[in-house]
């Protein structure tokens, strides 16, 4: 017994079973208390509301659906539009923000100016007053239809949204991807900027001294070397931005988020939606943390 009360090893494992231990009794006190609130209210906990009738509309749906589908359905409309605006966002994102912290290191002064002023706006600015400008300032600001704004005769702009070569954002839409996507940005910049920095001076060097010019110099050598800085916290804007995609209420956007809070409010259904809701936002952080985390191996350095 004394050789293990010496181990390291056994208190290690000790320490984490004792955790585990903890966290289930707290879940499960939380959990009688919770049934036995409800049995007081004369409310009977169960997911069966989830096959009647929902009898309420989606604006946006990207698979058929009509208000007499059942709220299960409802709600896979809206985690598909939540799961639409996070894909698009975090790709879109991280361009904006590696573009942005990249140019913060610029030797053109105007470049370098103008990307610290975009940093230092859209962070220091609220998320929820960033997507209401662009939304009643800007989409529904523009033109009608027949005088839609054309930018490069790829690009139209009017107050039905964005339309894209193949592709069509409504307003709600639009404003949501956009506010998000620049607020993140922001933050990934800075991000970025400080994973550059954090390469040793002497690399861009050396590859000055081989003739690689800055933009190849940057492509190939030194920002994958920043990047098992970047990743980290990178994976913590990403989730971030996950779960700010359900201020997409705020525009009128079904989301999640929105399908779930009009579900409730017909139904009454209080604790069974917001679990639902906490367990769909959990798996996609835990989906989200698990391949940054893959990633985050492949850039770390491997020692020989």
């Amino acid at each position: 017994m004394t050789k293990f009360l010496r181990d390291i090893r056994f208190w290690r494992i000790a320490i984490q079973v004792l955790a585990v231990l903890v966290a289930v009794i707290v879940v499960t006190i939380l959990w009688s208390n919770l049934s036995r609130n409800l049995q007081q209210l004369g409310i009977q906990l169960g997911f069966n509301f989830l096959g009647s009738q929902a009898s309420f509309d989606i604006g946006e749906t990207l698979i058929s659906y009509q208000p007499y589908d059942t709220y299960a359905r409802a709600l896979l409309v809206g985690l598909l539009n939540s799961l639409r605006v996070m894909v698009a966002g975090i790709i879109l994102t991280t361009i904006v923000g590696i573009t942005a912290g990249i140019a913060c290191l610029s030797d053109n002064w105007l470049v370098r100016k103008l990307a610290l002023v975009y940093v230092e706006i859209f962070r220091n600015t609220p998320l929820l007053l960033q997507l209401l400008f662009w939304y009643f300032a800007v989409f529904l600001s523009l033109p009608k239809v027949e005088d839609k704004i054309s930018l490069f005769g790829l690009i139209y702009l009017s107050q039905n949204g964005l339309e894209l070569p193949g592709v069509k954002f409504s307003p709600e839409l639009a404003a949501l991807l956009v506010g998000v996507t620049i607020y993140t940005g922001a933050f990934i910049a800075e991000i970025v900027r400080g994973g550059i920095q954090s390469v040793p001076r002497g690399q861009w060097e050396a590859a000055k001294a081989l003739g690689f010019k800055s933009g190849l110099a940057m492509r190939l050598i030194i920002f994958p070397q920043a990047l098992r800085v970047i990743v980290p916290p990178l994976t913590s804007q990403y989730l971030n931005l996950a779960k700010n995609s359900s201020l997409a209420i705020a525009v009128g956007y079904p989301d999640l988020y929105f399908v779930a809070s009009t579900t409730f409010n017909q139904t009454g259904r209080a604790v069974e939606v917001m679990l639902l809701l906490m367990v769909t936002y959990l798996a996609i952080s835990l989906t989200i943390s698990l391949l940054m985390n893959l990633l985050n191996r492949t850039v770390q350095l491997k020692e020989r």
